[in-house]
């Protein structure tokens, strides 16, 4: 099948303008006679849920969780970019769209990335008129602070909890759109299959959690936005339910499965402190700002950090990237962090970690806000005291999480943090309109593999969930929806209903039939443990091939062994997270081949054999230089289609952040 990702002609900068000029429009009495079916309900799922609904659409909303406000949007930190150049500090549309790409390392599609950074603006005034409390200046005019991989300042931010604020910002518009009739809301479903009907999508399956019932539901079209993939890990700072089900269940369906080697591993977390663990904590980007990264100079250094004296700390990403310093994106940061470590300057108690040191900015601001009470000649102790309040104004819940954690104050000693699986830019292939390969399938935010290329710039995921569904698909899906308003509703009794239903109960059944030994857990824990060794950070042929066959034996060791509690017609969250299991064991294999297949390396994809003299990532653009989008055949065979990726306005170049 060809890929045709319906890139509209025109200048770059003129290719979205032209796009809305031109798309075909649903008037407003068509409208209430189309239903969309929504999946998810994060940033992408409550915002597009809420634009459509507004627009006149009939929608139907879903969500695993028991109230839309959990989706795992909820738990992002640190902020969300927008181009408004608020600092005077040489900001542009341009320059937010050429960071996304050269972060990305040339890997994603230029048209969608540029369209990206171009309603990042109107985010932002979208969601003040929503009332998202956004930290300001002492002026009233909203604050920014800086994320890695770019040299200005356009993080718009609330406290550590920017996400929270504005799901809550989404959900408010979705739950007026319930008041109102327009949007049905189904939580406690999960989704379990796609319909299609004469190649179009026209429905789901939907599993009610708390019954156990299986559900009909038809749509003129179904609306992907359930996240991203990275708990094929195990170990990730996902919410435990985050899951690939939804996009994996359209990808056997025909929707295409793009770049799933593309894993973001986000270099400030919690270290690891014990097999216990189901879970893993993100310390936001944003404290990177401020905080110092450093280990000993002296291998092996068991002396507490705040005994090595200054002279006798290696600032390494300040050392090797002096341009960027703290700040180098995260593939950089993470691949540095994880050297220093297996070279023998970790530190903490498994030597699996680094320092992330406020000192230096608590004296920072401990003197600048002496000299703004006009303290003249402060002492040191007001000095590190006004710091600290600094300090805490800015970062304190992060701080706050910190210290119930790990039982250590981060305001007396610098953070323990270490890289771990985080954000996904692969996903479903999508064209320009945000539609997959299958008809009236779209997919939106972290589910798609659109925007970020091979590496995620931070502070870059709510910007596209909110593009997304504000901004982009309610342009996109009328274009599409104008040429279905003659199709009336389909009957759920239609014979693809019944074959969907049927085969997701014969699963169901077979789950629940198999009695073995082994939790769910421990599959899922062994699935991890492979993908992190050998689909990880670093990467190499041989280790690919292993995970392959490895993944392949746990995958039929789980169709034989897993042992699952309770009933089907009941709430079983073992049943739930069986699922779910039983697709990342299919996924992990595609990721695996994947990363096999694509010989070079790229942003956060490290081949060790495709490295630079110093250590960094080598591309391979003469071979490599297109989005491989995966198409599903039996047996959980894959067979690759290449898009092309052409630039008309970026250059193709080594990245440099030196």
């Amino acid at each position: 099948m060809e890929l045709n990702a319906k890139i509209p002609e025109g200048p770059l900068a003129d290719k979205w303008t032209n796009y809305k000029g031109h798309c075909r429009l649903v008037n407003p009495a068509n409208k209430r006679n189309l239903e969309i079916i929504v999946i998810g309900t994060g940033l992408a799922g409550a915002s597009a849920s809420a634009s459509l609904a507004q627009l006149g659409y009939q929608v139907k909303a879903f969500c695993f969780q028991d109230s839309p406000r959990r989706a795992h949007s909820i738990a992002a930190q640190g902020g969300i970019n927008a181009a408004k150049n608020y600092q005077n500090d040489g900001d542009s549309t341009f320059r937010l769209f050429y960071d996304t790409m050269k972060s990305g390392d040339f890997r994603g599609r230029e048209a969608n990335t540029y369209r990206l950074a171009e309603v990042s603006g109107d985010i932002i005034d979208q969601c003040v008129a929503l009332g998202v409390p956004f930290a300001r200046e002492y002026g009233g005019l909203l604050a920014n602070r800086s994320f890695g991989g770019v040299q200005v300042s356009r993080t718009f931010y609330a406290a550590g909890q920017t996400g929270q604020q504005l799901l809550l910002g989404a959900y408010s518009a979705l739950e007026r759109q319930v008041a109102l009739g327009k949007v049905t809301m189904y939580s406690r479903h999960e989704m379990l299959d796609v319909v299609i009907i004469d190649g179009k999508a026209r429905g789901i399956i939907a599993r009610n959690l708390v019954t156990g019932k299986l559900e009909r539901h038809f749509g003129h079209a179904v609306v992907l936005a359930s996240g991203g993939y990275g708990n094929v890990f195990y170990l990730s700072t996902n919410a435990m339910g985050s899951n690939v089900t939804a996009s994996w269940k359209a990808h056997k369906k025909g929707a295409y499965f793009a770049n799933p080697c593309f894993t973001q591993i986000h270099p400030t977390c919690i270290p690891i402190s014990g097999d216990h663990q189901s879970k893993l904590t993100l310390m936001s980007e944003s404290l990177r700002n401020d905080g110092r990264i450093w280990v000993p100079k002296q291998k092996g250094d068991t002396r507490k950090a705040n005994q090595i004296p200054e002279e006798e700390r290696d600032y390494y990403l300040e050392r090797r990237y002096p341009a960027f310093g703290n700040l180098v994106p995260r593939d950089v940061a993470s691949r540095a962090a994880k050297e220093r470590c297996d070279a023998g300057f970790g530190v903490g108690a498994s030597r699996q970690a680094v320092y992330l040191d406020f000192a230096s900015a608590i004296q920072r601001y401990g003197k600048a806000a002496a000299h703004k009470a006009q303290i003249h000649d402060a002492d040191a102790e007001t000095i590190t005291r006004l710091g600290k309040q600094a300090i805490t104004e800015k970062y304190g819940n992060l701080f706050e999480m910190y210290e119930k954690i790990t039982a250590e104050n981060p305001y007396e000693v610098p953070m323990r943090i270490y890289p771990a699986s985080h954000y996904t830019m692969g996903g479903l292939w999508v064209d320009y309109e945000l539609m997959t390969n299958v008809q009236g399938l779209y997919a939106l935010g972290e589910c798609n593999y659109s925007d970020h290329g091979a590496n995620r710039l931070g502070a870059s995921a709510l910007m596209q969930g909110l593009a997304d569904g504000y901004f982009v698909i309610p342009y996109t899906i009328g274009n599409y929806l104008a040429g279905e308003i003659r199709t009336k509703p389909i009957p759920t009794d239609h014979p693809a209903f019944d074959e969907a239903e049927k085969n997701v109960q014969e699963r169901l059944d077979k789950l629940m039939g198999i009695r073995g030994k082994y939790s769910v857990d421990h599959f899922h824990k062994a699935l991890g443990k492979i993908m992190w060794n050998k689909c990880g950070m670093s990467r190499n042929k041989q280790g690919l091939q292993e995970a392959i066959q490895e993944v392949r034996a746990l995958r039929e060791e789980f169709w034989k062994e897993v042992r699952i509690p309770g009933t089907q017609n009941e709430l079983n969250p073992e049943l739930e997270k069986a699922g779910r299991v039983a697709d990342f064991l299919e996924l992990g294999e595609l990721l695996a081949t994947d990363a096999l297949q694509r010989e070079e390396s790229c942003g956060a994809h490290y081949r060790e054999e495709s490295v630079t003299e110093d250590g960094e990532a080598k591309r391979d653009d003469e071979h490599f230089c297109y989005v491989s989008a995966w198409e599903r055949k039996e047996d959980n065979h894959f067979e690759l289609h290449k898009e092309p990726l052409a630039f008309e306005v970026v250059h193709l170049t080594q990245r440099n952040y030196k």
